[in-house]
């Protein structure tokens, strides 16, 4: 079966490429105005963690500012990008922190009025 043309679309693949590789850096420099601005801002908004399941912005939040800011630098491997249309799209990606086991991350990502914006996070760390 043919895939429709409005799947991955060079310009929005690019784009979506632009907003998760700001994403990665705020997230290694914790930078958390950036990561902040970077997920949608509501209580619909979801991010399953490692440890933590955060339901709306407000744990997000929370979750940024009391977590450890120390050795969160990680080589990305298998990163992926789907856009689907023009105003959505998922990212997976597989994450290596030394002396750690591999983990993985999945978004999925609006384009709002305002931007890009996580609407769902996963994240998981565990054998591959």
């Amino acid at each position: 079966m043919k895939e429709p043309n409005i799947i991955n679309i060079k310009e929005i693949v690019d784009e979506v490429r632009h907003v998760f590789a700001e994403y990665e850096q705020a997230l290694v420099h914790n930078d958390l105005e950036i990561l902040d601005r970077f997920f949608w801002h509501t209580d619909l908004v979801v991010r399953f963690g490692a440890n933590e399941n955060l339901y709306g912005i407000d744990a997000i939040r929370a979750f940024r500012h009391a977590r450890p800011a120390a050795a969160l630098k990680r080589c990305l491997i298998n990163t992926k990008i789907n856009t689907f249309g023009t105003d959505f799209a998922t990212t997976t990606t597989e994450f290596i922190r030394p002396n750690q086991p591999m983990g993985r991350q999945t978004q999925a990502w609006v384009r709002f009025a305002d931007g890009w914006r996580i609407v769902s996070a996963h994240v998981s760390i565990g054998a591959r």
